[in-house]
């Protein structure tokens, strides 16, 4: 704020008005000016024009020199006897020290007075002015002073302020209407300094402001004459915020600061400062950006530094100086002091060492956390102050502990200081994936932040930017990029999803490390919406197992987008808690279904599909939901079941019940299914007949003839197995001795092995069958069918040691079957055998759990004993002075 001491002069009881021409309005210029006001009589040498100021009546020059005639006018009746005077007033500025004064009475002349003015006629009468817009652009202040000293005494003093601001002047205002002009009371302090407030509208800065000054006392008034200004063009901004230093990545000091808030036009700016160092210097530049470079800068130095503003292109003030700021450079200076890079680059700090003086460059010594020496063939000798050290192609800083940077060290060869520079090496190589949902409507992408999360106090952001068609050949980052807000899911996964979709434009996207340092981007990638598409899986996917074919075919309807050929790929397997799958691929677009071979076709299977693509772009889909076969009958049986007899009846009669017995045939040979047996009986007169026996798995029959042939037929909803077996039973065959000798050995209580020696026989031989039975126990018999080239076999079941068991093997030929050969007993040499082996059984589980016990109940009891009697010793390696102590070295040997 300028404000000068404002003194309007008046004679004692004597207080005169002049009233000026309204025929010129003085343009207000954005520096101070001056109003000189003297009788029209007066001569030049008694008009006390200001210093500088030309009395040359015949120059006028510069910005604008106006020149009015005023009068003095009273209003009481004390002063009618007054003489008349006419006075010529002249505005001027610091830009414009010539003023010409009229002396002939020219136009725009008012109203001539009569007035006795004696001491105001001959000193006539001058004032200093300032008027501006104040910085926020709401308040237009002017300030007066009186450039005269009051000798007399001063009656009650009144300073006003008219103005009016018209959207449209029309040739200003030559004969102004009364009441058009606003008045605003100035505000007037004991140091008879003035200030006066008019406030204007924003929409109205461009608009011309019209005003003039009246000053009251004692019943007599002067008015000055009338001015105009566009306050837009008087604005003082508020001093620049936020001025800063600090060094540069080049090692200059940069003065920075921030432009005043609320300034609708660009500003210059005035930079003072001071340095202080082993030489001293000053400068004042002026710039247009908000910061300014020094170089030069030593260790040690200190700088003092102000700012100031105004408008760059227009009329405009000065504004303040800003607080001086000072700034000391430290003893070490590196430039950069921290640099964030990526992994691959190559980063180079610079270094100027100061300790009782400036260290030569030379004799500078690099280190990395004060750990590693750098090789002095990354040094470079820039000058005689200054060392450079460069890492080439850096890897990635490994956090340790809370610091996350490399500490880089410029030493001394004696010494380092504790100053150090800072390396932040991030991996920026973060991938990023997406996807075009199947309905062709939004693109969502995913991204994870791992890579990054070693920098503290960072923040990531993805930005994209959407070409009209296509990717380029080699993406790239562009200038004009948007960014994109993702959101972290569970997985720790950012997801961002852009909808709706060009699906042909490009979309080149790379996310942004953003840090107090800088910033850092990761390589750009580019995806088409239309070639990243997951489709949606296929739908009304069926499974079954065909009927007589018996293969799995599955059946499916391929999605209604895209509209691009796909190719699709089933899984399939044995439906159950964990499925194993395989996979088959169906490459043909047309194709809608698909029979594949497995290996069970009475079991369920759970099958699915998937698409793609078939030029490989995009994804595959998710699987559809699963189908399930159903099991049913896909063929007739296979065969039908093995089957043997239990013969009951007196041997002496010719005849006897035959009971047959047969297990349940398993699915792979019924297929899949049996919905009931029946028997077909053929004997020796030529007798056949059927019995149906539905689901039993026994039948008993009378055989009253000297051959009778029996089979067992399965039969399912397709039809009847067309592979059986046959059993024939024959009295003279019955009474046929097949077999030498049959031994039994037991190996173990699960295991009991047969061996056997057959004689000679002119039959044909089909099969063996072997039972046994406990004979101590009413449990029935067990069999087991066994191939004719076979002589010993392993039986394998429960055999309690002790009991008595009874073996019966039975040589079955075509004509029928023979006589068995029967034991009741083991083989001698392997009963004893057996005994010991049966407690064996018995004891040694028993040591082998007892052992475990022990042993884990010693290995807890030392370690309660060890932290019950023994205090954890440390170890001595870990101490400092321990180390490359040798402690098996017996130290009481001299």
């Amino acid at each position: 704020m300028i404000c000068r001491k404002l003194c309007v002069f008046f004679l004692q009881w004597e207080f005169v008005c002049v009233i000026t021409g309204f025929n010129l309005a003085y343009p207000i210029t954005p520096w101070r000016f001056k109003l000189s006001c003297m009788p029209a009589n007066a001569t030049h040498d008694s008009f006390l024009l200001p210093a500088g100021l030309s009395k040359n009546t015949s120059n006028l020059n510069g910005l604008y020199g106006a020149v009015v005639e005023g009068e003095f006018n009273s209003s009481g009746t004390y002063f009618s006897n007054l003489s008349q005077a006419t006075f010529h007033c002249c505005f001027w500025s610091e830009q414009d020290t010539n003023c010409t004064v009229h002396t002939d009475n020219t136009e725009g002349k008012t109203v001539v007075s009569t007035v006795n003015s004696l001491i105001f006629q001959q000193l006539g009468a001058n004032w200093n002015i300032q008027c501006q817009m104040k910085g926020d652009l709401k308040l237009f202040i002017c300030y007066m002073e009186s450039l005269l000293r009051n000798p007399f005494k001063n009656y009650d003093l009144k300073v006003h302020l008219l103005y009016v601001l018209p959207e449209v002047l029309e040739d200003f205002f030559l004969v102004p209407q009364k009441g058009s002009f606003t008045k605003v009371q100035c505000n007037c302090n004991v140091h008879e300094c003035c200030e006066c407030h008019v406030p204007v509208p924003a929409a109205k800065l461009n608009y011309t402001l019209l005003a003039y000054f009246k000053v009251t006392s004692g019943g007599m008034f002067f008015r000055s004459p009338l001015m105009s200004v566009q306050p837009i063009n008087v604005v003082k901004p508020d001093p620049p915020l936020g001025l800063h230093m600090e060094i540069t990545d080049r090692g200059n000091l940069k003065i920075s600061w921030s432009s005043p808030t609320q300034v609708p036009f660009p500003l210059q700016y005035q930079v003072k400062y001071s340095e202080n160092s082993t030489i001293m210097r000053q400068a004042n530049e002026t710039v247009v950006a908000t910061f300014l470079l020094v170089d030069g800068v030593l260790p040690g130095s200190t700088y003092e530094v102000q700012v100031r503003g105004r408008r760059l292109d227009g009329p405009g003030m000065w504004s303040d100086w800003s607080t001086p700021q000072t700034f000391t450079t430290q003893d070490v200076i590196y430039f950069p002091p921290k640099i964030l890079t990526t992994v691959g680059s190559n980063v180079s700090f610079h270094c100027i060492y100061k300790n009782e003086k400036i260290l030569s460059s030379k004799k500078i010594i690099w280190w990395m956390n004060l750990a590693e020496k750098i090789p002095r063939s990354q040094y470079t000798v820039v000058n005689d102050h200054v060392s450079k050290v460069t890492f080439p192609s850096v890897n990635a800083t490994k956090p340790r502990g809370k610091f996350t940077y490399d500490a880089v060290y410029c030493c001394s060869e004696q010494e380092c200081h504790h100053r150090y520079a800072e390396l932040y090496v991030v991996d920026v190589n973060i991938n990023i994936s997406c996807e075009t949902d199947g309905y062709l409507t939004k693109m969502t992408c995913r991204w994870s932040p791992n890579t990054s999360q070693s920098l503290a106090g960072n923040t990531l952001q993805l930005r994209y930017h959407r070409s009209t068609l296509y990717c380029s050949d080699i993406p790239y980052i562009h200038p004009k990029s948007e960014p994109k807000e993702c959101h972290l899911q569970k997985d720790g996964f950012y997801e961002c999803v852009f909808q709706p979709i060009f699906l042909l434009s490009g979309y080149t996207m790379w996310i942004r490390v953003n840090h107090s340092l800088g910033l850092l981007e990761s390589p750009p990638t580019c995806f088409l919406p239309d070639s990243v598409v997951k489709p949606l899986p296929p739908s009304s996917v069926k499974a079954e197992i065909t009927v007589n074919v018996g293969l799995l075919k599955l059946s499916w309807e391929k999605p209604i987008f895209p509209e691009n050929n796909l190719q699709f790929q089933i899984r399939y397997g044995l439906h159950g808690k964990e499925t194993q799958w395989k996979v088959h691929e169906v490459r043909d677009a047309k194709s809608k279904s698909a029979s594949l071979s497995v290996p069970d076709l009475c079991a369920v299977y759970s099958a699915q599909v998937r698409c793609k693509r078939l030029d490989g772009l995009g994804y595959w889909s998710d699987w559809s939901k699963p189908a399930y076969t159903v099991v049913t009958d896909v063929k007739a049986p296979v065969r039908g079941p093995e089957f043997w007899r239990i013969i009951d009846g007196d041997i002496t009669k010719k005849e006897k019940n035959i009971t047959l017995l047969w297990k349940p045939l398993k699915k792979n040979d019924s297929l899949c299914s049996v919905s009931r047996y029946v028997i077909n009986h053929y004997t020796s007169h030529n007798g056949t007949w059927s019995e149906d026996v539905g689901n039993h798995t026994q039948f008993t029959f009378v055989w009253t003839e000297q051959v009778h042939m029996v089979t067992v037929v399965a039969i399912n909803s397709i039809g009847a197995s067309s592979s059986n077996f046959n059993l024939t039973f024959s009295w003279p065959i019955s009474k046929v001795n097949a077999v030498q000798s049959l031994s039994a050995y037991p190996l173990n209580s699960s295991c009991v092995f047969l061996s056997w020696i057959p004689l000679p026989s002119d039959y044909n031989l089909m099969y063996y069958i072997i039972e046994w039975k406990n004979l101590n126990e009413d449990d029935g018999i067990k069999w087991l069918r066994i191939p004719s080239h076979i002589k010993k076999y392993f039986i394998h079941d429960n055999f309690i040691p002790f009991e008595k068991y009874q073996f019966n093997l039975y040589p079955v030929f075509m004509e029928g079957v023979a006589k068995p050969k029967i034991i009741t007993s083991f083989t001698p040499d392997n009963v004893e055998k057996l005994r010991n082996d049966a407690g064996l059984y018995v004891i040694v589980p028993i040591i082998i759990s007892s052992s475990i016990l022990l042993l884990g109940t010693l290995l807890i009891s030392h370690q309660r004993m060890k932290k019950l009697f023994w205090e954890d010793v440390p170890n001595p390696k870990n101490c400092s002075w321990a180390q490359g102590l040798n402690f098996q070295k017996r130290t009481d040997i001299l």
